[in-house]
């Protein structure tokens, strides 16, 4: 395991960890512990994806992206949907601020889960409300496929992650597994592109806010204006990874689940800076692990005691996400 730091942002190799099994697994495990007690920010490696597979899904990405806008908003999300293309300044962040922001200067691409079962679970309105049919542009003829493996592998790593999250709280390393194996993630790209004029007051490329599930995982391609997370004093540090290491970052979901003993942290996407020379745009795939919609969510009893009593009434994946996506006035997570 690697105790190099990016940007102060820790460095945890999973390999390690296996399934949860391995010897090294409690260090691994430990690992995480500490590092979700501070930023809730990790620069993961050794998680076993492909670099093949992470590559085509950011070509399929950039291919659709490169259509024209015609073409793109052909595919655009439904009202009150979450599936599909939303264009620029189609969102603002402000929603973890509770505050007006200007809107950011970025245009996505959101799958929901991929593999459905025919059960109820699956098929009810409420299944469907949460795992829509996803979308697929027929102009870029590899997408489905690059896309669907790329969530398959991201969902694997996100279930090793949980099991190693159980692991550092002190739980049975299978605790979360009957509450993921029917998980309601997404899968969105993020195509920042070249500003051709400045940005409106206050604009950023994504305005700072937390995420809302259990955790996310952020594949990115460097170029200038990036993202940050903000520190205890207020500043903010950049995140600069390689391109076969993902950024993990816990979401409200799981502070929630520990009692506030991990950090869901402000974060954002900056504006390449005014000198900047040549292209900028830049562009990020970020799987979003939100837990099977009827998990129960309760404060850990690791995480609670007579000094720090529970902080949060019972709720599940599915209402609180829910609870997230009505206060911010949109069905996009």
């Amino acid at each position: 395991m690697s105790s190099a730091i990016i940007a102060e942002i820790p460095v945890i190799d999973l390999g390690p960890f296996g399934d949860g099994d391995a010897p090294g697994a409690a260090e691994v495990a430990a690992a995480f512990d500490r590092a979700c007690r501070d930023l809730g920010f990790v620069v993961v490696v050794g998680h076993g994806v492909p670099q093949a597979v992470i590559d085509a899904a950011h070509r399929s990405a950039r291919a659709f992206f490169d259509l024209d806008l015609a073409t793109r908003e052909r595919y655009a999300a439904p009202p009150g949907g979450f599936v599909g293309y939303r264009g620029l300044g189609a969102e603002g962040l402000s929603y973890s601020l509770d505050q007006e922001a200007a809107p950011d200067f970025k245009e996505t691409y959101t799958v929901g889960r991929i593999d459905r079962g025919d059960e109820p679970y699956f098929t009810s309105q409420l299944g469907r409300m949460y795992m829509p049919d996803p979308t697929w542009p027929a102009e870029v003829p590899e997408f489905a496929a690059s896309w669907a493996e790329f969530y398959r592998q991201m969902d694997r790593v996100a279930w090793r992650l949980m099991r190693a999250f159980a692991t550092a709280l002190a739980l049975p390393r299978e605790f979360f597994d009957d509450k993921i194996d029917r998980n309601i993630s997404c899968l969105r790209a993020l195509n920042y592109p070249h500003p051709s004029t400045p940005p409106q007051p206050g604009q950023l490329r994504a305005g700072a806010h937390t995420d809302y599930g259990s955790l996310t995982l952020l594949s990115m391609a460097d170029a200038p204006g990036g993202l940050e997370v903000q520190r205890d004093d207020g500043s903010w540090a950049p995140v600069r990874v390689p391109a076969d290491a993902f950024v993990m970052n816990v979401g409200d979901l799981m502070a929630q689940w520990t009692n506030d003993r991990w950090r869901s942290s402000m974060h954002r996407v900056t504006n390449p800076p005014p000198d900047a020379i040549g292209d900028t745009r830049r562009q990020s795939l970020a799987f979003f692990h939100q837990p099977n919609y009827d998990a129960e969510v309760i404060p850990l009893a690791s995480c609670c005691g007579p000094a720090n009593p529970p902080k949060y009434a019972r709720t599940t994946s599915g209402e609180h996400l829910f609870m997230k996506m009505t206060k911010a006035k949109n069905l996009n997570v």
